[in-house]
């Protein structure tokens, strides 16, 4: 198994757990959340689509892009399955685009960010995305203890 291998094999993990925790969130609680500042969980979910769909540009481009044109933003909120199927196609050309990177391009390719402070190799920024994706898996978690929900076990 090479870097793209694992790579990819952590991408589909970090997402197969989300995924088990967003479809776990019952539809009377997609709008809850623990404060006035935070998210809604259903938000969360979109928020962490919509952020790899933007990853995804930002790699392409090999650094921040100047203007973001989201395809999320035109699309109502509803269920987790919607928000899931509309996101698959974006999701699967951000998987396409791992696969044909070779191993020496995750080291060489430097990704721009200096307007949020760093520039990576792309090795790192594809870790650095799922990271950001289980961070909010987590967070939903305790949302979903907040509000007094069972949670599924990702630990499987």
């Amino acid at each position: 198994m090479n870097s793209i291998d694992l790579i990819l094999l952590n991408f589909n993990e970090v997402r197969r757990r989300s995924t088990k925790v967003w479809k776990s969130i019952p539809p009377e609680k997609l709008d809850w959340k623990p404060d006035d500042e935070a998210m809604t969980c259903i938000e969360m979910v979109r928020h962490v689509l919509e952020s790899e769909y933007y990853y995804h540009l930002a790699i392409q481009n090999q650094g921040s892009l100047a203007v973001f044109d989201s395809p999320f933003e035109k699309q109502p909120f509803s269920s987790v399955n919607a928000e899931l199927k509309f996101a698959e196609p974006y999701r699967n050309d951000f998987i396409k685009t791992i696969n044909s990177y070779s191993e020496e391009d995750l080291i060489s390719i430097k990704i721009d960010r200096s307007d949020s402070g760093y520039i990576r190799s792309l090795g790192d920024m594809l870790l650095r995305i799922a990271y950001h994706e289980s961070v909010h898996t987590g967070q939903l978690l305790d949302y979903l203890r907040m509000a007094g929900v069972p949670r599924v076990r990702v630990w499987d």
